[in-house]
């Protein structure tokens, strides 16, 4: 069947919901155009002859009896140089090259290539004639940018024998190598390749994340890390700071590339992150943060369907880097509105709801989502490693994580780091709640900072959640009885969770010099508190007094720990370690009164 043929009439419309007739020889996720206004939709149901029609523009003035044509194609993203720097929309249209073209609105049906035609780039071949290759085998790399150097692979399906390939100034569509196979037929290769958005991307291998993915936010590479090519969801209600965190991560981790995606997203919020970005100075390079980046915004007054199809969209152009061995995150803010447009989809085909409404297969869809992050080993001759990290903004109303979006992505991710209502409104960012969150990377990444970075850490980790639980129970006797009924043993590890909670886990992300924290640094921070507390405990069996114990001088130097630049960090911690042991050992032979 040709593309843009004619193939049936509409019968029905329900919002972004479309119905046609005359749609017997289609198949699912087909990609048609609806109405002489030619508005995107793809195929998400077939009855016999009548397809349900998920449309991705506003369908205000379509009616019954106006006709659907067909594209040929699957919703497909287009990979290829030009996606660094870009903003894009839920299906990957150019939101940037659209403004330039039509102002602050879409016109519907609009027809933007989602990768320029005409913009040339630099292509240097690495292959030469005559090498045998193979699916995702890399000919030649184009400089993106200052950052990215994006390399161009064999597509999928192809192999043989390249027959020309040169260097030179190409477009995306232009042939930049042939590649005759085993029956002879020639392959034309491009620098674009295009890959369906709802089919992961093939690798030889999927391992076991190992390494650390480093964030530089304290609370989570100390307490609940995760790994490269590991997933992680942060839930919590308004106002709580997901949004911070998820800046913060992707302006400080260890990762290559950024897939930024505001789903349904608040239109202030979202141009507050189209305007921050490319100001944000990124740590690595000095460049802006942009030349790294992608951007996927989905505003929530954009079509509900199109909010359904961005995670998938930024999902494979996630996929699409980690082929090349870059280590890519992707954020995705917020899962929850995502679901809610797949709930108010899946109300319109009238399926028979779920819990709260949401359809049946929820979990399914967030499993297919997340489960495509990964670390792998990547197709091509050089067996290089990629991996995709997938961080999941989770936005249950009140702040109630008992919802079936919430407890849909617990069983499916393996760190949740729960934000807490309370400590927002206590100033205390980031609000994670040590209590309720949890990692089940922990025990590899203890094993791994072990070996690398301090053979401390796991004992120090250890130490600081035993402390951090003992304050908990020991909450519970304070609001009954006063804090005066504790043992001064007692007072003391309250005094070090204090110390761990304001001088160690608070962190400010405005502030210069304590919005980023390398390991190292961490290890040696918690081991200031550590030793602080370890020798009070021994001076308190010793009898020395609780007072002087809390010597003011030293718990001053402790709370200026995370605000010591970097440049004399290193002094400053060495004449910390020496005013602890000198006022322990003051302390020494010293009796209370």
């Amino acid at each position: 069947m040709a593309a843009n043929e004619n193939i049936g009439t509409i019968y029905k419309v329900a919002g972004p919901l479309i119905v046609a007739s005359g749609m017997r020889d289609v198949h699912l996720h087909d990609v048609v155009r609806v109405s002489e206004q030619k508005l995107i939709g793809e195929i998400i149901e077939l009855r016999d002859d009548l397809a349900s029609i998920q449309v991705y523009e506003d369908t205000s003035g379509i009616g019954p009896g106006e006709p659907v044509y067909l594209t040929g194609e699957q919703l497909v993203a287009e990979l290829g140089p030009g996606l660094i720097e870009g903003i894009f929309d839920g299906i990957e249209r150019p939101l940037n090259v659209i403004y330039q073209m039509e102002g602050d609105r879409i016109r519907r049906g609009s027809d933007v290539p989602k990768l320029s035609r005409e913009k040339k780039w630099a292509f240097e071949a690495t292959a030469a004639v005559g090498d045998e290759v193979g699916a995702g085998d890399i000919i030649g790399e184009v400089k993106e940018t200052e950052a990215v150097t994006q390399r161009i692979m064999i597509p999928y399906g192809i192999s043989g024998t390249i027959t020309r390939i040169s260097s030179g100034e190409f477009t995306v569509a232009d042939t930049v190598a042939t590649v005759k196979d085993a029956k002879g037929v020639e392959h034309e290769v491009t620098m674009m390749q295009k890959w369906p958005v709802r089919k992961r991307r093939p690798y030889f291998e999927k391992m076991n994340p190992q390494e650390p993915m480093v964030t530089g936010q304290r609370v989570v590479d100390t307490l609940f890390p995760v790994a490269k090519g590991g997933i992680a969801c942060v839930p919590g209600p308004f106002g709580s700071g997901k949004t911070v965190i998820q800046h913060s991560i992707a302006k400080w981790a260890d990762a290559d590339i950024i897939i930024y995606i505001g789903c349904g997203e608040r239109g202030n919020e979202m141009t507050d992150v189209l305007k921050e970005f490319p100001e944000l100075k990124d740590p690595k390079t000095g460049l802006s943060l942009m030349k790294r980046t992608v951007l996927i915004a989905n505003t929530s007054d954009m079509p509900v369907a199109a909010r359904e199809a961005s995670i998938y969209t930024g999902i494979t152009i996630a996929e699409y880097f980690r082929d090349m061995g870059y280590k890519v995150a992707i954020i995705a803010d917020s899962t929850s509105r995502w679901a809610e447009a797949l709930r108010e989809m899946s109300g319109r085909l009238e399926e028979m709801p779920g819990e709260e409404g949401y359809p049946a297969y929820l979990s399914t869809r967030l499993a297919e989502f997340y489960e495509r992050a990964g670390s792998v080993v990547c197709l091509g001759k050089d067996k290089r490693r990629g991996a995709v990290t997938a961080i999941g903004a989770v936005s249950p109303a009140g702040g109630d994580t008992s919802e079936p979006v919430s407890q849909a992505t617990l069983r499916i991710v393996k760190v949740y780091w729960g934000l807490s209502a309370e400590l927002a409104y206590q100033r205390h960012f980031p609000a994670i709640d040590w209590l309720k969150s949890y990692s089940l990377y922990d025990k590899k990444i203890n094993r791994y900072f072990d070996e690398n970075l301090d053979e401390n850490w796991s004992y120090r980790v250890g130490t600081v959640r035993r402390i951090l639980q003992e304050e908990s129970e020991l909450n519970e006797i304070v609001r009954l009885v006063g804090f005066d009924a504790l043992s001064e043993k007692d007072r003391l590890t309250f005094e070090c969770a204090r110390m761990i909670r304001e001088d160690f886990l608070q962190q400010d992300s405005f502030r210069e010099v304590d919005r980023f924290t390398p390991p190292k640094k961490q290890t040696e921070m918690i081991g200031a508190i550590l030793k602080w507390y370890e020798s009070g405990q021994r001076a308190l069996k010793e009898r020395a007094p609780y007072k002087e114990i809390m010597d003011e001088a030293v718990l001053t130097q402790i709370a200026r720990m995370k605000y010591e630049p970097d440049s004399s960090w290193q002094s400053f911690i060495d004449d910390l370690y020496t005013s602890i042991d000198a006022l322990f050992e003051r302390l020494k032979g010293v009796d209370a009164e």
